[in-house]
């Protein structure tokens, strides 16, 4: 990396969960984008995309993030509470929403109701918890996170599954949930509808 740069000494989001957090909040801001401005195949498949993101992204934090936020973080049982009530919401809507055709007159302000939500769950998980992360985990444990954060999202499912916003109830019902989903998917994409 130059020297010379401004990320220069950055955190990589490769052995970093903070910066990988913050990296997959910028990508789902670019989706948010990405969808609003399509429209037809490509509106539809961005928002596949979207969904897919916004779903492990939310199980991986469930299983890897809140954890540690809970026992590290001050005041975090209420954070990651606060964080998990934000999150079921956003699944309910997302749920729904992953029901409607994308060429759906309701459906851009649906999308933009959610956007509103998620950004400012968003900023909140970056404010309470992710800066306290920071504080609160050397270097050799953002990287473990990072890594079972990945680990995480390799198994989760790959759409909303309101309800399901603890590590536990992830492990428990989470693979059973990812291949239902992965199904779905397939069948999708086999259908020209972009899984």
């Amino acid at each position: 990396m130059n020297p010379q740069s401004p990320t220069a000494g950055a955190p990589d989001a490769g052995s970093d969960v903070v910066a990988l957090l913050m990296a997959q909040h910028g990508e789902i801001r670019n989706l948010f984008d990405e969808v609003e401005r399509s429209n037809g195949d490509a509106r539809r498949n961005a928002f596949r995309r979207l969904v897919r993101l916004l779903a492990v992204h939310e199980t991986a934090e469930e299983e890897v993030v809140h954890p540690f936020a809970r026992r590290s973080v001050p005041g975090g049982e209420q954070v990651v509470d606060d964080r998990l009530t934000e999150e079921k919401e956003a699944k309910e809507v997302l749920a729904r929403l992953d029901e409607t055709d994308t060429d759906d007159p309701k459906f851009l302000p649906r999308l933009q109701s959610l956007r509103t939500s998620v950004m400012a769950h968003a900023r909140a998980e970056e404010r309470y918890e992710f800066t306290h992360i920071r504080r609160h985990a050397d270097a050799a444990r953002l990287a473990s996170m990072a890594k079972g954060f990945r680990a995480a999202e390799a198994m989760a499912p790959t759409h909303p599954h309101p309800g399901v916003e603890s590590g536990a109830k992830n492990m428990a019902l989470g693979p059973l949930a990812a291949l239902m989903d992965r199904t779905k998917d397939a069948v999708r994409k086999a259908m020209g509808k972009d899984g």
